[in-house]
């Protein structure tokens, strides 16, 4: 072990007993870590700081990089009260990007036809297994993709039906109910992982080929060529990005219960606890994802009005 990992396991601890979780900052620094010893850095600098967050052909807005910039920008601070030769990035050296962009809304067409070519483009087996599983479990649940590769195989019941989130976005646990076809969708899965890796190296549900948890970083460039593969976004001015499958069941959620003429006031809080929202206000942000939901508001609207006078 470097003396630099060494540093990286002592900040992680002091910041933990701080009250601090990490997930973000104990996943990705580890890879900074190792490519500064790659590139023979025994110190942090900025031109090495930025070359790793930068260091492959992220999306258009994507966040990536200003979190691994946010990261070791933290990490720098804490070494450089022990070594004085530390660069500590400015903030603000890579944004975060912050503005709304419209979502991609999936139709049930989409989905079948990016886990159709995860089953026919990808040649391993488990992986195609793994990835058309995956992306039928976001689709038909609205998870978080960090949520969903978090998932371990206890957390996934199949007798009850349910699945268990843990350390969500706001740091509370909640139970996700499921679809009698998303459960046997998941027990094949469990079934073809079994047989394909019958001693993972991870507890984690879904793993890759080396049996070990399957990463973001590894996900988007595949659903990338899936995307394109399928002809996914092709027709359209919006990219297709992952966490557009939340979107798109909100949405497809809200149509359904406005189509069915029920009370979408009243159950806003269900779906806001569903999804794992801190808030109710937070899914309110969804009414603008679809012209047809903003239609059925405006309408709600109108009656409401209307009664008024």
């Amino acid at each position: 072990m470097s003396a630099l990992a060494r540093q990286l396991d002592d900040y992680l601890r002091l910041r933990r007993m701080l009250g601090h979780k990490l997930d973000d900052a104990a996943r990705q620094l580890p890879w900074f870590v190792e490519h500064l010893d790659a590139t023979g850095n025994d110190y942090v600098t900025v031109t090495a700081a930025v070359a790793w967050a930068l260091d492959r052909d992220w999306p258009a807005g994507s966040t990536v990089p200003g979190h691994r910039m946010t990261a070791v920008r933290g990490f720098a601070r804490y070494l450089a009260g022990i070594d004085s030769r530390t660069e500590v990035p400015p903030p603000g050296l890579i944004r975060i990007p912050r503005s709304w962009r419209a979502p991609f809304i999936y139709t049930d067409d989409d989905v079948l036809a990016l886990m159709d070519a995860a089953r026919r483009s990808i040649r391993e087996p488990l992986r195609a297994a793994t990835y058309e599983t995956l992306l039928g479990l976001l689709a038909a649940t609205g998870l978080r993709i960090g949520e969903t590769l978090r998932l371990d195989r206890a957390d996934v019941d199949v007798a009850d039906a349910v699945i268990v989130v843990r350390r969500s976005k706001f740091g509370k646990s909640r139970q996700v109910p499921l679809k009698p076809s998303t459960i046997e969708a998941l027990e094949r899965y469990q079934q073809r992982r079994r047989q394909l890796s019958p001693h993972p190296k991870a507890d984690s549900f879904f793993v890759s080929l080396h049996g070990t948890r399957v990463i973001y970083e590894c996900v988007w460039p595949v659903f990338r060529q899936l995307c394109d593969r399928a002809g996914i976004g092709a027709a359209s001015s919006i990219t297709p990005r992952i966490h557009d499958f939340r979107h798109s069941f909100a949405v497809r959620t809200l149509l359904d219960w406005y189509r069915a003429g029920v009370d979408v006031q009243g159950r806003l809080a269900w779906l806001s606890t569903y999804l794992g929202h801190g808030e109710p206000r937070y899914t309110y942000s969804y009414l603008s994802a679809a012209p047809e939901l903003l239609a059925y508001a405006a309408r709600l609207l109108d009656d409401a009005q209307a009664v008024w006078r």
